[in-house]
């Protein structure tokens, strides 16, 4: 028998390049199906807005839809896949498989019977609820009753997602990340479905939407059980006290609280706003609605992307206690956050007008619509990468089972907002200055960049995880490209637009005119980078040796 190959242990230059391979790999499967989710999540607001405007109706469905997915954001995408994954990587590492199916059973029964509590709760309490996150909506019987019937049929919605991202969290840490990324497509299918041919036959065609939602839980759920079987992990719950007492369970359920803050700081800032909203000019939802969709458009496809595969890299990396592998999975992590996610704010700041007109100026959304919502793209946009940063560099205290921290940063940053909220919004309210909902969006932006910083703070302190000298200098880089790529977008922009502005032209020539510009500042981008000495070659295999 042959000698084993040195190159091929952990830390070697082999082993280097495929890490970085294999994650980038991983990561381009999940930024490929997660662009199609979004994609479709673009038709799917385009529907809700051609078909129900911004008005009242819409703010409500937003409301009641907003709750279980605040939710489903905290728990499911946050706390659950945050503290499973280290805890089930280290069993699949050190374990056999029937200890793994043995975990999994008791984890699945522990989480069934917290979210049938939760559930019920939250069907029971619908009217609480609006109350407490849209207290705004009390000053209207019929919203805030009509809010209320369409929050106990998107609630149970969280039961279903929620038992989804248990499933995915499974898949994933066996490193198939397609089938989880690609399901949320469902949703966005489901709720087309609803608008196009349910809400015709209903007395307040709005509520087919809460129907959608509800529906397509349970397809999604359903649509990934068999890939489950097919790795011997099929959720069969223990519904019993001996599920508590696994030892497996209770560092998950440990883990899982300090997450519940820590990993959604940005679910709750944006659950602020919406209860500030409520109060403000009818329409201030969807606005914010809206704007928030584009601004989780790269948010979605690097930052969700990235965090899902790096979590069980970083994993691995802490129970083998590979130093040299964990900083240079982040390192790989916030390269890519530098070279898509700063572009991309500033796309977004700069073409806030054009995309919302192309995307949603139809039906009975205006162009007054688009002017308010906008501004608040252009806000939000200010910190785009700060929310994918964040995303980053939460695995790195998650994949070492340090909740701990990160919740104590989460609830300053969370504070934080609170206080910007009220330094920003009430001015505007009292002096009725600008737009009043654009100062939540600038609050959240602010927020963001403060836990981003407190974050990285930390891991360089505790001698964690720094930047290393490589990232710097590619940072530099990227500065004077991002530069160019603006200036190319705004001498387009000043070209093109009419004096009316993009209200006043077809669909096909806004859709021509932005794709135009897109072109332009994606290829004046990519070629100062060229010229400054970038190649792909830096994100196909390791740079870091």
């Amino acid at each position: 028998m042959s000698p084993p190959n040195s190159a091929d242990k952990p830390g070697s230059p082999t082993h280097r390049v495929d890490q970085t391979q294999g994650l980038l790999r991983s990561g381009s499967i999940v930024s490929l199906m997660t662009l199609l989710s979004r994609i479709l999540g673009f038709v799917r607001d385009q529907v809700i807005a051609i078909f129900f405007g911004a008005g009242v109706v819409t703010d409500v469905f937003l409301v009641a839809w907003k709750i279980p997915n605040f939710l489903r954001k905290l728990f499911a995408e946050g706390a659950f896949a945050q503290g499973f994954i280290p805890v089930f990587t280290e069993y699949k590492e050190t374990g056999d498989h029937e200890q793994l199916k043995t975990l999994a059973a008791h984890v699945s029964g522990a989480l069934l019977v917290i979210l049938l509590i939760v559930t019920t709760l939250g069907v029971m309490l619908a009217p609480m609820l609006v109350f407490l996150f849209a207290p705004g909506f009390n000053d209207s019987a019929a919203q805030f009753e009509l809010a209320s019937d369409m929050l106990r049929i998107t609630f149970p919605y969280l039961l279903c997602v929620s038992l989804l991202a248990y499933s995915g969290s499974i898949l994933n840490t066996f490193g198939k990340f397609a089938i989880p990324s690609i399901t949320p497509i469902l949703l966005n299918v489901c709720m087309v479905l609803a608008a196009m041919y349910l809400a015709p036959h209903l007395s307040e065609p709005i509520v087919a939407l809460a129907w959608g939602v509800l529906i397509a839980g349970i397809v999604q759920l359903a649509f990934q059980l068999p890939f489950l079987a097919r790795i011997g992990l099929i959720p069969r719950p223990v519904l019993s006290l001996k599920s508590w007492r696994h030892p497996g369970v209770k560092r998950i359920l440990k883990l899982m609280g300090p997450v519940i803050f820590g990993s959604s700081v940005a679910q709750i800032n944006i659950l602020l706003d919406t209860i500030i909203a409520s109060f403000l000019a009818v329409g201030s939802l969807s606005w914010l609605y809206y704007s928030e969709r584009l601004m989780q458009f790269p948010l979605g496809i690097l930052g969700v992307a990235l965090a899902t595969v790096i979590l069980p890299r970083l994993s691995i990396g802490a129970t083998r206690n590979a130093h040299g592998d964990f900083s240079r999975t982040l390192d790989w992590a916030v390269k890519l956050t530098l070279l898509i996610g700063i572009p991309a704010a500033f796309g977004l700041l700069w073409l806030a007008a054009p995309l919302i007109a192309t995307l949603f100026e139809y039906g009975s959304f205006t162009a007054t619509d688009t002017h308010m919502t906008s501004l608040s793209l252009m806000a939000y946009a200010l910190g785009v990468p700060a929310f994918i940063l964040t995303k980053v560099l939460l695995p790195g205290f998650f994949s070492r089972q340090d909740t701990r921290t990160p919740v104590r940063i989460g609830v300053i940053a969370l504070v934080s907002n609170m206080l910007y909220n009220l330094l920003l919004v009430l001015p505007m309210v009292w002096f009725d200055f600008f737009a009043p909902h654009t100062g939540l969006a600038i609050a959240s932006a602010l927020s963001a960049w403060q836990q981003t910083y407190m974050l990285y703070s930390r891991l360089k302190k505790d001698n964690i995880y720094r930047f290393s000298v490589d990232l710097k200098a590619f940072a530099i880089r990227v500065l004077p490209a991002t530069l160019v790529m603006s200036v190319a977008i705004l001498t387009t922009l000043a070209l093109l637009q009419p004096d009316a502005g993009w209200s006043e032209m077809t669909a096909i020539q806004r859709t021509l005119g932005l794709l135009g510009i897109i072109t332009i500042a994606v290829v004046s981008y990519a070629s100062m980078l060229l010229a400054l000495g970038v190649r792909p070659r830096e994100f196909r295999s390791s740079a870091y040796e």
